[in-house]
């Protein structure tokens, strides 16, 4: 069942409509075990609509098999996705750095703060993202070090391919995922791919990983899928190699591999005088789950990141 969570007239113009589908067991009246799947609040970030599409498919698909309730959000900030803006065109505000929200406050608080309201009493939350246009990346999970411990056991189910455990000050205490866990939602975010665009393998690895944790929580007596044990960045450094000249990166290797210490992974060159300006080379071995996909780069840009052995 569709549902209208928030509904208001922008005052720059337009209108904004925030909707959420329950999906349930019919005629099931009583408390159930409840999970919510939420994209769409960077509005050029695409990889959740697969998630959101695939998952409420499979459901509908083999009603009888559902226990508990799925709640879908596919679009926090559906007037970026018409747009294909990471921020609420018209007021050019990231959505994700206005969590909680207030209830009182000005109109984007109390959009987030109805969003964060309507996610209270979910078991799990699963907030969805994808990268940029310029770097590709692997299904993995990012976990705040603050809230780690609690949500590990979660991480390892959903398929991703890797856990990136980062520091609390790269997860900003305003964003969703923050907000939900320090209100005692247990609440991962999961970023794959790249921006303004869909990989359907990326998406139907992670919705096995979600209906696997669907089956262990009692919301889903169908099959269980099979998840495959993620690379953990606890074990490992992270090694973020950076272009040292301007120029087009070619890169000579796709992402997801394992590679040694100074392999070859790719060459800035100059289209201008047909030379190589610099070969990329690996400093450690290990898993290559960032690459570069904008070809066109200026010193410092990110190339590639790697989780060290």
């Amino acid at each position: 069942m569709t549902e209208t969570i928030i509904s208001m007239e922008l005052p720059a113009g337009g209108h904004l409509a925030i909707r959420r589908n329950r999906i349930r067991p019919e005629g099931e009246k009583r408390n159930l075990s409840r999970i919510s799947l939420v994209s769409g609040i960077h509005g050029d970030e695409l990889e959740g609509q697969y998630i959101c599409y695939e998952t409420a498919r499979r459901v509908k698909e083999h009603p009888e098999y559902l226990k508990g309730i799925v709640d879908i959000y596919p679009a926090l900030n559906p007037l970026g996705i018409d747009m294909a803006s990471r921020t609420v065109p018209r007021l050019d505000m990231d959505m994700n750095r206005m969590f909680p929200g207030d209830a009182s406050g000005d109109m984007m608080e109390r959009i987030t703060a109805t969003v964060v309201d309507s996610l209270i009493g979910s078991d799990i939350c699963i907030d969805l993202h994808a990268s940029d246009i310029f770097v590709r990346e692997i299904p993995q999970v990012r976990l705040s070090e603050d809230f780690a411990e609690a949500l590990l056991p979660y991480a390892k189910m959903t398929n991703a391919d890797m856990i990136w455990m980062n520091a609390t000050a790269t997860v900003h205490e305003s964003t969703l995922a923050h907000s939900m866990n320090l209100l005692g939602v247990p609440t991962l975010v999961l970023e794959m791919g790249q921006g303004h665009d869909i990989h359907r393998s990326f998406g139907n690895q992670i919705v096995d990983g979600i209906f696997h944790i669907m089956s262990e929580m009692g919301i889903w007596t169908g099959p269980e899928p099979k998840v495959q044990e993620p690379a953990i960045s606890s074990d490992g450094e992270v090694e973020f190699i950076r272009s040292k000249s301007d120029g087009v990166f070619l890169p000579l290797i796709e992402h997801n591999h394992y590679v040694k210490k100074g392999d070859l992974i790719g060459e800035v060159v100059d289209p201008f005088e047909g030379t190589v300006k610099q070969q990329i080379r690996t400093a450690k071995g290990g898993l290559l789950f960032t690459l570069r996909a904008y070809p066109v780069v200026y010193e410092g840009d990110l190339l590639a990141r790697i989780l060290t052995e």
